[in-house]
């Protein structure tokens, strides 16, 4: 049997952007002619998973199971589920009872959710013991990508929790090309998504318990901010971080505040390697003495040496510097 990979690298082979096809093709199809051929977008995707389903759920076998056996779809990229709206779906349950079953596959342990992850944590909030369910034959592969475009769509889902979605997923499209197309996205919108994958752990570890405290736009800017920058962004990234987990910044400008505290720390650091030490003959200024890290710098105004002091001044250089007979101070 075709895998889920070949599969979409079939579906997706002659694809291209809108933008690839010349204008008077795209004018062809606005005359009614046939449509140029291009990526089947995310309502497409949705759709041929909600008919994947559906087919699952056709020739799935209805049980009575227990909610305790069943575990959730580990690709589900959900990291927060609201209480409010499952309070409200658990009174709906009670009430009327379980409409739809949730649709599960056998695994070792018992049973994986393929769909219906929120009636069955809502069965979990009433304390019931057993939930309608439809037992189907599912690979890892369908799963990965059934998770991906049903999250991909949801509007309450924040963007961190979409990039894990992608991310899960990606494996299964043989290039990101193909899997930006499948998801109707540009390839510029999936890497913004995907921008989330590269960020520090300090980051994302709080993602995961609030995943709406980036977005993709953020995330992307932050990505960009902290190549440009190495090891001194994230420094900085360090110490301004918990200022957006606080609500003290906002996530839009946590990428200028990293390159702005770089950049003071770089003058900051600049300013106390380097001194400089002015000395006068009498009353008037005759020069200074520089030091930073790279250099060591006399500077004595033309007029106030008399030749002897200059030739004293060329003989403690050569000393200094062991300048040989012949060779020139200059």
């Amino acid at each position: 049997m075709m895998n889920i990979r070949a599969r979409m690298a079939q579906q997706t082979a002659n694809l291209r952007a809108a933008s690839d096809f010349p204008k008077d093709d795209v004018e062809a199809s606005r005359q009614g002619n046939d449509k140029p051929k291009t990526g089947p977008g995310m309502a497409a995707a949705l759709a041929a998973a909600q008919i994947k389903i559906q087919e699952l759920e056709s020739r799935g076998a209805q049980s009575m199971l227990l909610v305790a056996e069943i575990v959730p779809n580990p690709w589900q990229p959900r990291r927060v589920f609201s209480d409010a709206k499952l309070s409200e779906l658990a009174e709906s349950i009670r009430e009327a009872g379980l409409l739809q079953p949730i649709v599960v596959r056998r695994v070792e342990a018992g049973y994986q959710i393929v769909a219906g992850e929120r009636r069955w944590r809502a069965h979990k909030l009433l304390g019931l013991e057993e939930i309608k369910a439809l037992v189907v034959d599912c690979t890892d592969q369908d799963m990965a990508v059934l998770a991906l475009v049903e999250n991909v769509s949801r509007d309450d889902l924040s963007d961190y929790e979409i990039s894990v979605s992608i991310r899960r997923s990606e494996k299964e499209f043989p290039n990101r090309k193909r899997l930006a197309e499948a998801l109707g996205m540009s390839r510029r919108g999936l890497y913004k998504y995907l921008a989330f994958g590269s960020l520090p752990d300090f980051i994302t570890t709080d993602l995961d318990i609030t995943p709406t405290l980036l977005g993709g736009n953020a995330a992307d800017s932050i990505l960009n901010v902290l190549k440009k920058h190495g090891d001194n962004g994230i420094a900085a990234a360090r110490v301004l971080w918990p200022e957006v987990t606080a609500g003290k910044l906002d996530q839009g400008k946590f990428a200028p505040a990293i390159s702005a505290m770089v950049q003071r720390r770089a003058t900051s650091t600049s300013a106390r390697e380097r001194s400089i030490e002015k000395f006068f003959s009498g009353n008037t200024h005759a020069g200074s003495i520089t030091k930073d890290v790279d250099n060591f710098t006399v500077k004595i105004k033309a007029g106030v040496l008399s030749d002897a002091q200059e030739t004293r001044i060329r003989q403690v250089i050569s000393e200094l510097f062991n300048v040989g007979p012949g060779k020139e101070v200059i």
